[in-house]
């Protein structure tokens, strides 16, 4: 029984839309808003019910990946042709994630190599603005191993981020290696490495990037009803500038141990588990502080007596920063047939404060406390053989957020100064039926600051994405279409951005076993719009790829 707010793109979503970014695949979904300095790689944020990126958390095959310094992802730099499938959850999940867990989660997967025997996959595309796209890979399971390989290549010219500015380029080039082993008595042991190196020109200069997860775990089957899992990975968030001030260096890593235990009862469920993390940066800014440790403990249970379920999670942190938060849900559903579910839920979360925050140069405050928050949920759902529906309505009190603001001396830095409120509401819908495949969200938000009665920047307020797709023998035709209403720009709501609507159409044919070719018409209409002042997006785009073995 599902108790909690959550969308999943699978990979028929991927493949049909072949988005040249994470970011163009996410914007519009539930509760999901998207602002950008520009386009292809260009700085972004990503808000889960109203929370930036720095308060969502960004999993990927379960491995937290961040920023420390920023705080967090950057989600304009992962290719979203490694990844075949991601799960939006939205609400606090600190009691299972710790810090910054207050939007939500975003959890990637990269391709699992779940088919018998090697499952070769290459394409080949380009378009607008000088673009080249290139990716191969192989994935499979031979007896007990899965392994998935996977490479791929972006690059681009560009186009100018500010109205008469010169075109600015971006590259990258990732690779991903995935293997697992499953032995006779139910124990299993993997590995990951996904990496993603390249540039990014802007106004001003340019940054080589690094993004980098890897990790190792066993699960072992202790009993017929407890696995233990023990996880080891790192994280890895390197950007090096030059521009007109000069050139830095910031390399962020975060190294963690987490052991979790899954025990089932019947329909009930217990997790219990420990994690131990350290933060490290190195950087040719003076850091005051350059590490930091947080050790945790955190339990969840689901009680299911159908057709009520109650699921509880509690969570303990101790980091050397900051000190100790307590992080706590409590949710509960009931099917009132087999169709329909009743939620709701009330949590706790908190954001830590950035190194950026604690400890730069001359403007870091270490006296800052972690922004907290606390949320209550209600939702129902119908779930039915060919189509759903979801609705959920929530509010999320914000206390002591980090904002800048002027100190006795006259100086200006980060203090423990705003509060905020944050209502909203999410409807979605998709149905399959006769070769059609429709999608619909709605997002209606309601970001204040307490403190001022303002709007929370870059928020917009109401939200649709439209998502229409149609199987014709060897043909397929698509479209998108997504809007949103204005946005402030900043604090004091005086700089407005307009709203958008954007089209995005797309066909796809395949003209030999194994092999299609797909075309995508980005911003059909050419509509210039902005999500942060003066950056513009990508107007009209057109790009066509070649594909074999998806």
């Amino acid at each position: 029984m599902k108790v909690s707010s959550v969308s999943v793109l699978d990979e028929a979503t991927f493949r049909r839309q072949d988005p040249t970014s994470l970011t163009d695949l996410l914007r519009g979904q539930p509760g999901v808003d998207i602002t950008s300095n520009g386009s292809f790689g260009k700085s972004s944020s990503v808000y889960l019910r109203g929370a930036p990126s720095d308060a969502s958390v960004l999993m990927i095959d379960g491995i937290r990946l961040r920023s420390a310094t920023a705080g967090g992802a950057a989600f304009q730099y992962l290719d979203p042709r490694m990844f075949d499938r991601a799960e939006i959850v939205r609400g606090p999940r600190g009691s299972l994630y710790g810090a910054d867990a207050v939007g939500g989660v975003i959890q990637l997967f990269t391709p699992d190599g779940d088919e018998e025997g090697p499952q070769p996959r290459i394409s080949v595309g380009g378009g607008s603005f000088n673009t080249q796209r290139l990716s191969a890979g192989i994935s499979g399971r031979e007896g007990g191993t899965r392994y998935s390989f996977a490479g791929s290549h972006f690059n681009t010219d560009g186009q100018p981020i500010r109205r008469g500015g010169e075109d600015k380029g971006y590259d990258n080039t990732s690779a991903l290696a995935r293997v697992a082993h499953t032995f006779e008595s139910g124990a299993e042991v993997g590995v990951l490495a996904l990496r993603a190196r390249g540039n990014n020109e802007y106004d001003g200069g340019e940054n080589d990037f690094v993004q980098q997860v890897a990790g190792i775990y066993g699960e072992l089957p202790v009993t017929d009803t407890w696995r233990s899992r023990l996880t080891l990975s790192e994280a890895r968030d390197e950007l090096d500038t030059v521009d007109n001030f000069g050139s830095s260096v910031i390399d962020t890593r975060t190294q963690t141990a987490r052991w979790q235990n899954n025990f089932q009862f019947g329909a009930h469920e217990l997790i219990a588990g420990a994690e131990i993390s350290e933060d490290r940066v190195s950087s040719t800014n003076d850091f005051a502080v350059t590490s930091r440790d947080n050790t945790a403990v955190f339990t969840q249970g689901l009680l299911d007596f159908s057709p009520f379920a109650i699921q509880a999670s509690l969570r303990y942190d101790d980091n050397e920063a900051y000190g100790d938060e307590v992080t706590g849900s409590l949710a509960l559903g009931y099917d009132l047939d087999n169709y329909h579910t009743l939620r709701a839920s009330i949590g706790t979360a908190f954001k830590a404060p950035s190194f950026n925050d604690l400890y730069w140069p001359n403007s870091g405050n270490p006296e800052l406390n972690p922004e907290k928050s606390e949320t209550v949920e209600v939702g129902v759902r119908g779930q039915y053989n060919q189509w759903f529906w979801d609705w959920a309505a929530f509010q999320n009190d914000y206390d002591d957020l980090i904002a800048w603001a002027p100190t006795p001396s006259g100086l200006w830095a980060p203090q423990n100064v705003n509060n905020a409120r944050i209502r909203g509401a999410e409807l979605s819908s998709g149905v399959e039926i006769s070769g059609w495949t429709l999608q619909a969200a709605f997002t209606y938000l309601d970001p204040e600051d307490q403190d001022t009665g303002d709007r929370l920047a870059r928020r917009a307020t109401q939200s649709v994405r439209l998502d229409a797709d149609r199987a014709l023998g060897d043909w397929s035709l698509g479209g998108s279409l997504i809007a949103q209403n204005h946005r402030y720009d900043n604090a004091a709501n005086t700089q407005r951005l307009n709203g958008y609507g954007l089209v995005n159409l797309r066909a796809g044919w395949q003209f030999a076993p194994l092999w299609n070719a797909r075309v995508t018409l980005e911003n059909a209409f050419d509509k210039e719009y902005e999500t942060s002042s003066d950056y513009i997006n990508a107007g009209r785009a057109g790009f066509l790829s070649v594909h074999f073995g998806q």
